[in-house]
């Protein structure tokens, strides 16, 4: 499960990478590591229809059964898209994408486990995880009382050959060019759903651990 990643690009790098024409989040620190309930930007279809780049709040509404009193801390990754939870989030005013560089997994026995940090290669170009988003109303923290966030989460698939020594369960998925983000910010989700698969190992590198 990825519950750490890293934004190192700049507001621009992102508006032309998903051809987004507003930008509603200040601004953007040179780099910035993002964990779960943390704010960070997706870029998103708008209303109107005007694609925008905002800032959302990662975890997603955590389904009813595993709720365990009044507060949701939120799920983070989703890794079925077709269970009926999620279903309701696949359309297209509902799908994102998450600007990253870099993402990270720990593996090792509890009490020495180390971080491994993925890139698309050294230099850690932009790339983006599928995602999606919702507005909700509830309590994330009690100390913060209920309020209305916009929430992401981004989905995940089987790992590649080099996230799986790693982390065998799964990997984010990544989307690597702008054919891959148009595809997943608009096509029919019978099309788009097939972006939910491995990035093919030689195109991902461990660049820290």
């Amino acid at each position: 499960m990825c519950n750490l990643y890293n934004v190192t690009t700049n507001q621009q790098a992102i508006l032309d990478f998903t051809r987004a024409l507003l930008a509603q989040i200040g601004n953007l620190p040179p780099s910035l590591d993002i964990y779960p309930d943390y704010a960070a930007p997706v870029v998103r279809n708008g209303e109107g229809g005007a694609r925008e780049l905002v800032n959302a709040r990662w975890g997603m509404p955590t389904p009813p059964q595993y709720l365990k009193g009044v507060t949701d801390g939120g799920v983070t990754n989703i890794r079925n898209p077709k269970s009926p939870h999620w279903r309701a989030w696949l359309s297209i005013q509902h799908r994102c994408v998450v600007p990253a560089t870099a993402f990270s997994e720990w593996a090792g026995e509890k009490g020495a486990q180390k971080k491994f940090w993925f890139a698309l290669n050294d230099n850690q170009p932009l790339f983006f995880f599928a995602g999606i988003w919702t507005r909700w109303s509830g309590v994330r923290k009690k100390k913060e009382g209920e309020g209305t966030h916009d929430l992401f989460g981004f989905l995940t698939c089987e790992p590649n050959g080099i996230v799986r020594p790693i982390h065998p369960k799964a990997m984010p998925v990544l989307l690597t060019s702008q054919e891959e983000v148009e595809a997943w910010l608009t096509a029919p989700i019978e099309e788009a759903v097939k972006l939910q698969r491995p990035l093919p190992d030689a195109e991902l590198t461990i660049v820290e651990r």
